[in-house]
């Protein structure tokens, strides 16, 4: 339980044919959470249950990183200034843990920072289904012109 996320989003088998049992297969594993610590006790356990099924039934499985998604935590004030933009224009709006990465990760550690999501049709996003009505994405960046304007006046 809790905010972490895991995506498999690449998966590869060799040889690759349609009529040949694969010999190899290689995918992407990738774990966001708001907090490094938990992350990495994720990716101990995935690895751990991998090495008793790889045991169990005589597969090889390994790991190699080859990138770390750091985690960037939202900065409290500018939170609180979106949600007062956001109540300003008559707009609902709830907070979200996001292992969203964006800018934001490089940004983080040299100011604070904050995001703005916009609702999606059905709530789907980073898939070719994706929408977001031309209403939803002028109330985002409504708030964010609004944000911007209170950020410059508190911060």
């Amino acid at each position: 339980p809790g905010t972490q996320v895991g995506t498999v989003g690449r998966i590869q088998a060799f040889p690759g044919a349609p009529n040949v049992v694969p010999g190899q297969a290689t995918m992407s594993l990738e774990i966001r959470d708001l907090s490094m610590d938990k992350v990495g006790l994720l990716f101990d356990r995935i690895e751990s249950a991998s090495q008793v099924l790889a045991k169990e039934t005589g597969a090889k499985i390994s790991f190699q990183q080859f990138y770390e998604s750091m985690a960037a935590p939202t900065n409290e004030a500018i939170r609180k200034i979106i949600e007062a933009s956001t109540d300003s224009l008559g707009l609902s709006h709830q907070r979200m843990p996001s292992g969203a990465g964006h800018d934001a990760q490089s940004l983080g550690p040299i100011c604070p920072i904050g995001m703005i999501f916009v609702p999606s049709r059905d709530g789907t996003s980073h898939a070719p289904s994706e929408f977001t009505s031309p209403q939803q994405i002028t109330n985002g960046a409504n708030v964010l012109l609004k944000t911007l304007v209170g950020v410059d006046a508190e911060l």
